[in-house]
C-alpha cells in the first residue's frame, strides 16, 4: 500500500498519499513492532499504535519494509529512513544470513516457551546494565517504567518521546542525546545476546530470498554502498546454484534438501530482483537472466485462452482446478509482481509482447480489482506505470567516465519509478537484450543521452547538467 501511496503522490502530487505514508512509516519505526535494541521489524502488532508486537520476524517483512522506507528516503530525503533502511539490513546480515549467504524465513516469537521473553524488559533489568544516569535516560526516552506497558514487562518504543524536548531537558543538543541512547542500546543489547535466543526457522525460500535481493539492490544503489550489493549477490548465487535443477526454479532449501517446482510467485519475485539488481549495477547480464526467466515464467505459467498467470506450473502435479491468485496480503501475489515487473522488462529492452501480456492481466481482474482495490495495491501500481507518462533513458559512455557517473548516481538517488534507464559503453552492446538501442548513435567518444517517450526519442545530447535538469526538475 505504501510503495502505491509514493507512486501515486509522484504522478498526482497528492499531499494526503505523501502524509499517510510518512505517518505509517514514522508510526512502525516508533511503535514496539520495531525492535530498538537488535532492529528488524516484527510480523504484526496487536494494537492501533503498533506497541505490542506478535514477536515474530519475518524474512518477507522486513524485505518489504527495507525497499518501502529505502523508497522513502528517495522521495522525502528523511534521514531516518536511511537510518532505518541501514538497520534492517544490519540485523539481517546479523541474525537471518545463513554461513552460504541465503536468507532464513523467520525468527519465532518464543523463547523458554514464552512469547517475547527474548525481547522485552523490566526497569531493574536495565537500570542495572545501565546504571542510574544512563538508564534513567534510557527508560524515559523509550518508555520503560515499573508496571511496563506491555503484562507487566516493557516493549520498548518511540510513541511518546519527544527526543528535542528531551535534549533540552537534559541540557545536551540532539545529537548528543542520541550518542547516550546509543551507548546504552549496545550495552543492553550485550545484555540481551546472554538470553536464550528463539528459534529460527532455517529454511532457505526462493521468493523471500528474492524479495531480500531486490531490497538490498535497491540500498546499494540509493545509498551509494556496495557491501550491501555484495550480500544482495551472494544471495542470487545461492539461488541460481542450489535452487534451480534442471533449469526449473524450485521452492525451498534446507540441509541440502531442495524441495518443491517453483509457483508463480518464486518466478515473479525473482524477476524483480534481477530487474533491482540491473538498476544497481547496470550489469547486462543480470537483464538477460531477467528476460530468460520471464519466457519460462510464460511458458510454465501463463493462461493463453484467458490471460493471467496460474499458481502451479503445467509441470506440476495435476489438480482439478488451476488457480489463479490476484489479492496482496501479506505477500503481494504472484500475478501482481509478474504485471509490475513485466512492464519495466518491456521498457527496458523493448518486448512490447510483454506490455501487451500485462494489459490482458488489467483486464482479466478488473472486476476482482474494482471490488476491492485496496487489497490490490501491488497489482496497481501497474495501472500507475501505465498512466503515468514513462520516460525510457538510454546511455552511452564509457565505465568511469565522470559525466555518465554523475548522471547514473543523480538517477539512481531519484525516487523515479516512471523511469527506466539503459546503459552501456557502445550502441552495439544492445543488440542482443534491447535491439531498439542498438540502433541508436553515439555523438563522438562522449557520454550520449537519449531521453524517449513511449519509444520516441528526443535528439540525443553530450550535455548531461541538461539532460539531469530535464529529467529531475519537478513540476
Amino acid at each position: 500500500m505504501l510503495m502505491f501511496l509514493m507512486r501515486y503522490y509522484k504522478w498526482k502530487g497528492e499531499e494526503q498519499a505523501l502524509f499517510m505514508t510518512e505517518k505509517t512509516l514514522n508510526g512502525m519505526a516508533n511503535g514496539g513492532i520495531y525492535d530498538h535494541i537488535g532492529y528488524g521489524f516484527a510480523r504484526y502488532s496487536t494494537d492501533a499504535m503498533w506497541l505490542v508486537p506478535h514477536f515474530e520476524k519475518m524474512l518477507y517483512d522486513n524485505a518489504l519494509l527495507l525497499t518501502t522506507y529505502t523508497e522513502a528516503y528517495q522521495l522525502t530525503k528523511n534521514e531516518r529512513y536511511k537510518a532505518i533502511s541501514e538497520q534492517i539490513i544490519e540485523f539481517v546480515k546479523r541474525e537471518m544470513t545463513a554461513k552460504e549467504g541465503a536468507f532464513y524465513s523467520a525468527i519465532d516469537a518464543d523463547s523458554e516457551g514464552v512469547e517475547g521473553k527474548y525481547y522485552v524488559w523490566d526497569k531493574d533489568e536495565v537500570l542495572n546494565v545501565l546504571g542510574t544516569e544512563l538508564g534513567d535516560l534510557f527508560c524515559e526516552a523509550y518508555d520503560i517504567t515499573e508496571n511496563g506497558n506491555f503484562e507487566g514487562h516493557n516493549v520498548p518504543n518511540l510513541i511518546h518521546t519527544d527526543l528535542a524536548s528531551m535534549a533540552k531537558k537534559y541540557e545536551l543538543n540532539e545529537e548528543q542525546l542520541k550518542e547516550k541512547l546509543e551507548t546504552a542500546r549496545q550495552k543492553l543489547f550485550a545484555a540481551r545476546s546472554l538470553r536464550v535466543y528463539p528459534h529460527v526457522d532455517d529454511k532457505i525460500l526462493t521468493a523471500w530470498n528474492a524479495l531480500m535481493i531486490a531490497g538490498l539492490a535497491k540500498a546499494a544503489k540509493v545509498y551509494e554502498n556496495d557491501s550491501y550489493l555484495d550480500i544482495a549477490k551472494q544471495a542470487l548465487t545461492f539461488i541460481e546454484t542450489h535452487l534451480v535443477q534442471d533449469g526449473r526454479l524450485m521452492v525451498r532449501y534446507r540441509e541440502g534438501e531442495v524441495k518443491n517446482k517453483g509457483f508463480i510467485d518464486d518466478y515473479a519475485y525473482l524477476l524483480w530482483a534481477y530487474i533491482e539488481m540491473y538498476e544497481a549495477t547496470f550489469e547486462r547480464s543480470y537483464l538477460e537472466r531477467a528476460s530468460e526467466r520471464t519466457q519460462e515464467m510464460l511458458e510454465l505459467f501463463w493462461d493463453e485462452a484467458n490471460g493471467g498467470f496460474y499458481f502451479t506450473g503445467k509441470d506440476a502435479e495435476q489438480l482439478i482446478v488451476r488457480e489463479k491468485e490476484i489479492y496482496d496480503g501479506a505477500l503481494p501475489s504472484g500475478n501482481s509482481v509478474a504485471a509490475v515487473q513485466m512492464i519495466r522488462l518491456a521498457r527496458l529492452t523493448g518486448d512490447l509482447q510483454l506490455l501487451d501480456k500485462a494489459e490482458k492481466m488489467y483486464l482479466t481482474f478488473k472486476r476482482q480489482v474494482e471490488a476491492y482495490e485496496s487489497g490490490h495495491t501491488f497489482f496497481l501500481q501497474g495501472l500507475l506505470l501505465f498512466a503515468m507518462p514513462a520516460k525510457e533513458i538510454v546511455i552511452f559512455g564509457k565505465k568511469g567516465d565522470e559525466k555518465r557517473e554523475r548522471l547514473l548516481k543523480q538517477l539512481q538517488k531519484a525516487f523515479v519509478p516512471n523511469y527506466t534507464v539503459l546503459v552501456a559503453e557502445h550502441p552495439s552492446d544492445f543488440s542482443a537484450i534491447a535491439p531498439f538501442a542498438a540502433e541508436y548513435k553515439q555523438i563522438g567518444e562522449e557520454t550520449t543521452v537519449y531521453i524517449c517517450e513511449n519509444f520516441a526519442c528526443l535528439q540525443p545530447t553530450t550535455d548531461v547538467e541538461a539532460a539531469l535538469k530535464q529529467l529531475l526538475d519537478e513540476k
